[in-house]
């Protein structure tokens, strides 16, 4: 009889299992660091808190077929500008608000959360915020009583009173403005700003 040539035997397709089972494991790790790396803060997609002292803008970039931000002059957040250190805290005290307040409820962050009500990815360069020059107060204001400061679109959805402190409404809006700098590859898709150019 024949002996069974090696690519049908058991043993071999063992073998073969376990170095494609680590082979796998190595890029999954590799590429988990990677990943890593380039979601952090001070990233090349990700920007460093203080970039919150900027003027932000989103245009379409011809070579890459998508819109981006574009990060522009100094334009610092109500009106002060703030250290890495001062504008981390900002950030992050936003980003909690967000989270204790059950913002994704509703609401969709970088693609998590809800489809009830605006996603939030770009909502700093939201055109619902008409006048530009006065974004920052009209998004203290809205925070602070958005029951009697929404803005429906025509759907008659309302955001409910989340009792927001002052200071949570400052963070919240520095945290908008701060996730409005990420690069996420033109998500959401045809959103488009006050100042968009094509």
């Amino acid at each position: 009889m024949k002996p069974s040539p090696l690519w049908a035997s058991e043993p071999f397709w063992k073998k073969v299992a376990i170095w494609v089972t680590s082979g796998s494991f190595i890029v999954l790790i590799t590429l988990t660091f990677h990943s890593m790396s380039e979601v952090v803060a001070g990233s090349q997609r990700v920007p460093a808190y203080s970039v919150i002292n900027q003027k932000i803008d989103y245009r379409f970039d011809n070579t890459k077929n998508r819109f981006q931000p574009v990060i522009g002059d100094e334009q610092p957040l109500f009106g002060k500008k703030l250290s890495e250190t001062e504008a981390e805290a900002l950030v992050a005290l936003g980003k909690k608000t967000t989270q204790a307040k059950n913002c994704m409820n509703c609401h969709t962050i970088l693609g998590n959360g809800a489809y009830y009500a605006p996603d939030l990815t770009k909502a700093w360069l939201d055109p619902g915020w008409i006048d530009e020059a006065n974004r920052e107060a009209q998004m203290l204001t809205f925070l602070k009583d958005p029951p009697n400061h929404a803005r429906t679109f025509g759907s008659g959805r309302r955001m409910p009173q989340l009792d927001i402190t002052d200071e949570e409404a400052h963070g919240v809006v520095a945290f908008l403005k701060w996730m409005s700098t990420i690069d996420t590859n033109g998500f959401p898709h045809n959103f488009k700003t006050l100042t968009a150019q094509e």
